[in-house]
């Protein structure tokens, strides 16, 4: 195993957490920053006002993108586990 090779693995790895969790933080980050702009223009400054919305574009974003995301997590497992013999010579 070189080290070339564990830093692919790395690589590849990150990037596939980026990719399954980028849906979930965009929606987070649009709900919280629709309730900022929404406080704002209420001058409602309650810090607890803004995570329901943010657990339910969260949850929201689950259950949109959860089967693409469980498809492409099974898809890298399945490519990861298929390389160990190449990996390992």
């Amino acid at each position: 195993m070189t080290p070339e090779s564990v830093l692919q693995i790395g690589r590849n790895a990150l990037e596939m957490s980026l990719i399954l969790a980028g849906p979930v933080l965009l929606f987070g980050l649009i709900a919280g920053l629709a309730m900022a702009v929404l406080q704002a223009l209420t001058q409602i400054n309650e810090m607890t006002l803004a995570f329901i919305p943010k657990i339910g574009a969260t949850a929201l974003a689950l259950v949109v993108f959860g089967p693409w995301m469980l498809q492409k997590l099974i898809a890298y497992t399945q490519a990861l586990f298929e390389s160990i013999p190449a990996v390992t010579r």
